[in-house]
């Protein structure tokens, strides 16, 4: 990215962030307990697995295509890092180490699997992650049997109960992750790449290098990001369901698109998505604590949704008038 890009991003994810600022302020002087410690340290877990799955998505939509099978393919892996999980004969180590791998490479591998596909075949990804929504779903209900899965180690449970100074730790995983993501964004040729690519995949083409390996490894990223997502699930429930993650994939998406990546490709932000991720949380959790039901919730979050894309297809517009004139 250029100094201009840079600037626009910057100030975009600022506009994100006066936002973020505003809910919080209305939420807190509106309902008491949104600023208590427990509250806070409640939204803050709330959001993490959303951040990560979203951090994933992130490059999928940089590059102009997008993953709906995330939620599916996360109670995939919950499913098949549970069985390790309560094998006899592992020691809790083992369990737990063998279990995060499984979780990860399981992720990874459907990622790369629907990438290859798109690319091999020039299916758009909405078509074919919708397959493996499918797919990966009904994996996950013949590995279980239909049945939740529990009885982890005790070690493993504890973990996910930990706070560091009031922040679970499962949220410092997820900042992590960003703060990897954001680095491989825009610290190296890969990152340089993917904004490359969804900007104009065919200079790409022409300046030598393959666009098709990168895309594929950016569905591998989402994948990878979606099995890491399903363990920290996992240390929050203590359980792993084949029904887990319905919905996730809008939620992961409407992070991003509010966040200020553009749904065309090319423009985007690692901190965006962090950001997004947040005022969903905070706007969920606040939206709760006035007492409207989950229909309201869904009604309104639905609303911020669909009006972050049509800013996002109004900036879109504005920017491309300008580079033409």
């Amino acid at each position: 990215m250029n100094t201009k890009s840079i600037s626009r991003a910057l100030l975009k994810e600022a506009g994100i962030g006066i936002a973020l600022i505003i809910l919080i302020i209305f939420f807190g002087i509106s309902h008491e307990k949104f600023i208590s410690i427990n509250n806070i340290s409640n939204i803050l877990t709330q959001i993490s697995i959303n951040t990560i799955i979203a951090a994933g998505m992130t490059f999928v939509i940089l590059l102009g295509g997008i993953d709906l099978s995330v939620g599916s393919v996360l109670a995939l892996c919950a499913v098949v890092s549970a069985k390790i999980l309560t094998l006899e004969g592992l020691s809790d180590f083992s369990a737990i180490s063998l279990a995060i791998i499984a979780s990860i490479v399981c992720g990874t591998a459907c990622g790369t699997i629907t990438g290859s596909i798109c690319e091999k075949w020039r299916i758009h990804s909405f078509i074919v992650t919708l397959g493996m929504l499918n797919i990966a779903r009904g994996a996950a209900l013949q590995i279980s049997d239909a049945r939740t899965i529990f009885g982890f180690p005790m070690s493993f449970n504890s973990f996910g109960a930990t706070n560091i100074f009031h922040i679970p730790v499962i949220f410092i995983v997820a900042i992590i992750v960003v703060v990897i993501g954001s680095i491989t964004l825009n610290r190296t040729i890969f990152g340089r790449m993917i904004y490359a690519i969804g900007n104009n995949e065919e200079s790409v083409r022409l300046s030598g290098h393959n666009p098709v390996s990168y895309k594929i490894i950016a569905f591998a990223i989402c994948g990878a990001a979606t099995g890491l997502a399903a363990i920290m699930y996992m240390l929050r429930l203590n359980i792993a369901n084949p029904i887990l993650g319905t919905g996730f994939e809008l939620n992961a998406i409407a992070a991003v698109v509010i966040g200020g990546t553009s749904l065309f490709g090319g423009k985007g932000s690692m901190l965006g998505t962090f950001l997004g991720a947040c005022i969903m949380g905070v706007l969920s959790n606040g939206l709760l604590l006035m007492g409207l039901g989950d229909f309201t919730r869904q009604i309104i979050t639905g609303v911020v949704i669909i009006l972050a894309v049509i800013l996002d297809t109004y900036r879109s517009r504005i920017e491309k008038q300008l580079a033409d004139t």
